[in-house]
This record gives C-alpha cells, structure tokens and sequence, in this order.
C-alpha cells in the first residue's frame, strides 16, 4: 500500500524538482514508456547488451529482468554531508550490477543480487515512504541497469506527491540513451570516476572502454544539471557531484581522473575523493590491491587536487 505522501524535509524555497515539469507536461510518461521498450533490446546501460529483459536474463549481465530487485531502503547518514543532512538521504539500493568489480565492497548485493524483486508500484510506494520519514532526496544507488523501472516508479510517486530531489548514484558506466531519457529527471547525478584508463578498468572491473563512457558520461551529467548548487540548509538540490576512490599503488589513475574533471568539466565540481579503500571481495587475491591505501597515498591524491585548482573536496 503506497505511503501517504508529505510534506518534503528539503526547505530550499525556490527548489523545485526538475521530474515535476515533465510530469506537468506528459513527458515524463512518454519517458517512461520509450525506456520500456528499450528493456526489448536493452541499450540501457554502456554494456549494450541487446537483450529482451522483458523476457529473459540469459545475456543480460546485470541479470536484472523486467522488476528491479531492492536489496534495502531508508534514511542512510553515510553518504556525503551536502545529501545527507540532519534527516538521511532517501537511499534505494539496487541489487545487481552492470560493473564486475574484484574489490566490491557491497558484492553480496552487487554480484551475488541479494534482496527482493520489486514491482513499479512497490518502488513508488518505497520513494514517498522515503518521503514521509523526512529524508532530503531520493538516492537511488546503483540505479544503471534499473532506468526504465525508476522511470516508471517516479511517474507512480510523482503523481501522489513526491517532491524530492532525485539522486543518481552511479558507478559511471551509464549509456547514451540512458542520460538522454534521464534528462530533465534527475536533480543531482553522483558517478564514479573509478579508473584513469580502460585497461586498468577492464582488468580490475571486467568493462571495455570504461574511460572513454565515463568522460562522455560525466560530460553529459554535467551538461544537463552544471555545478552542485546548494540551498541554505547546505543540501544539495541540483547539480553534479563525482566520486573517486583512491585505490593502492596508483591503480585508480587519480592525476588523469583529476586532471579531465578539472579541465574539461569545472574546478567548481564538488569532489568526494575517498580514502577508504579497503581490499574487499576477490581484491586479497590481487598483490597490486590487497593492501589499503597508504596515508602518502592518499596526500599525494589531495596534493593533485589541489594544485590543479580543485578547491570543493570532501572525503
């Protein structure tokens, strides 16, 4: 039974979020309905695998059919200051992947689909619960492979009352057609930048050309939201705001990856470079990634930062 929608936790008077000018207007059912038919031969994430998700999984890599499966839901106090406030961010975790990352620290999730299938309506129902409970947004973690169903899910939430800035917490691998149905719906994307080069992440993540997808990827976010704009609560209410996981004996490509955000994309870009790397999953069997990250690592990855003008760091 869906939620009885209330009154939003975000304050920021002038917000207003963008998947309501669509709903407004029909676009965001038309949206909805081209992303369904794209689940017949899904080009819905850079992994194009072609497949009729509304049929089978066979081929699918993210092993993910016509419902999305939820792991878990609810106010999250982990994720960055600007998205989680004092109330939580709104988080939906997504189970299944279109990455294959040795070093997964939620691969249970991830690689192994723990949780439950859920349906549109359930989905909704999820989002203005969220809603209800006071979170600041609505993060949809790992949402790549599940576009079409958060499509649908938003036109279900938006007409009974959610208001809620939309979060897209991506690992960055995230197709073409994806961004453009996408566009005008989400409020605030967060990709990774997990890796400086495709042979690295092909190695350690099992993608082709993940440099080359995730420049397009981010240019494309960036275009269509700009720089994270926050209100007078300090919360995020639009914009772009990129993770980088510093990874062990400089694997993660970090002076490439900051190099390309601040000169193709904006020194204005809010940056969570992260030294929490810890060797998870398959990563104890990978010399080059069974340690943590030292101290001088991680210094040496702020350095950069800084010095190519970098200045909205956290971490």
């Amino acid at each position: 039974m869906t939620t009885p929608a209330t009154k939003p936790a975000h304050k920021d008077h002038g917000f207003h979020a963008a998947y309501l000018n669509l709903l407004e207007s029909g676009e965001l059912a038309r949206r909805a309905g081209i992303a369904r038919q794209h689940l017949q031969a899904c080009d819905l994430c850079a992994r194009y695998c072609r497949v009729d998700r509304l049929r089978t999984l066979q081929g699918a890599v993210c092993r993910i059919g016509e419902h999305a499966v939820v792991y878990s839901y609810g106010a999250h106090h982990g994720e960055e200051d600007v998205l989680r406030g004092r109330n939580g961010s709104g988080t939906i975790f997504f189970s299944g992947c279109n990455l294959r990352c040795e070093f997964c620290q939620n691969w249970q999730i991830s690689q192994k689909r723990a949780g439950h299938q859920a349906i549109t309506e359930e989905l909704a129902a999820m989002m203005l619960d969220l809603q209800a409970q006071g979170c600041h947004n609505i993060n949809f973690v790992s949402p790549s492979h599940v576009v079409a169903q958060i499509l649908e899910a938003t036109l279900i939430a938006a007409r009974q009352g959610l208001r809620l800035p939309l979060v897209y917490n991506t690992g960055g691998y995230d197709s073409p057609e994806a961004l453009a149905l996408l566009d005008g719906v989400i409020d605030i994307y967060m990709p990774d930048m997990k890796y400086g080069d495709s042979v690295t992440a092909h190695r350690y993540s099992h993608v082709r050309d993940y440099w080359e997808v995730n420049r397009a990827a981010v240019r494309e976010m960036h275009r269509q939201v700009g720089d994270l704009q926050l209100g007078e609560n300090g919360l995020a209410y639009r914009g772009l705001l990129v993770r980088h996981l510093v990874l062990p004996n400089g694997l993660a490509g970090t002076e490439k990856v900051l190099a390309f955000i601040a000169r193709e994309i904006s020194t204005n870009t809010y940056l969570n470079l992260m030294a929490q790397y810890f060797p998870c999953y398959r990563a104890g069997e990978i010399p080059e990634l069974s340690r943590p990250v030292s101290a001088a690592e991680y210094r040496e990855a702020l350095d950069i930062a800084r010095r190519l003008g970098l200045a909205r760091l956290s971490g």
